[in-house]
């Protein structure tokens, strides 16, 4: 398989997860098989899941991304996960939002730190490229590959 990352490093980490209320996760299920299917490293949490067990996760795991799917109003929460990051000490990590996300929203989760906005029929190639730059992004800005 073609990666889109250097062989001699290790694979992209990535949690796919989401956070507060909204339980449609097929969407979310979906990216996470894409990227592991390009050879990254996936950790999926599924639905309902609170921020400080993202940050958690994110300290446990060594990511690279958080990717937060939204299909209600949850990706108005990313704005405190990314606060909370940046509390841990985790501002390395890039966090990307996919899913239904209103253009009057676009620009506070960009302010806020978001990495990527991922609407729906984001193409797989899109995608699975952007994560890949993404984590060396994280792994430049941390120090480690």
């Amino acid at each position: 398989m073609n990666h889109p990352f250097d062989a001699d490093e290790r694979p992209p980490k990535v949690l796919v997860t989401k956070i507060g209320l909204d339980g449609h996760d097929r969407g979310s299920r979906i990216i996470a098989a894409y990227l592991r299917d390009a050879g990254m490293e996936v950790v999926y949490t599924g639905p309902w899941q609170e921020i400080p067990a993202v940050v958690e996760l994110a300290i446990q795991e060594d990511l690279d991304v958080i990717g937060v799917s939204s299909l209600a109003t949850d990706h108005l929460l990313v704005p405190k996960l990314m606060a909370a990051l940046r509390d841990a000490g985790l501002a390395h990590i890039k966090v990307v939002v996919g899913g239904i996300v209103p253009d009057e929203d676009e620009a506070s989760l960009l302010a806020a730190g978001i990495s990527k906005i991922f609407h729906p029929g984001s193409p797989r190639e899109e995608i699975v490229s952007e994560i890949s730059r993404l984590s060396a992004d994280a792994r430049a800005a941390s120090g480690t590959t």
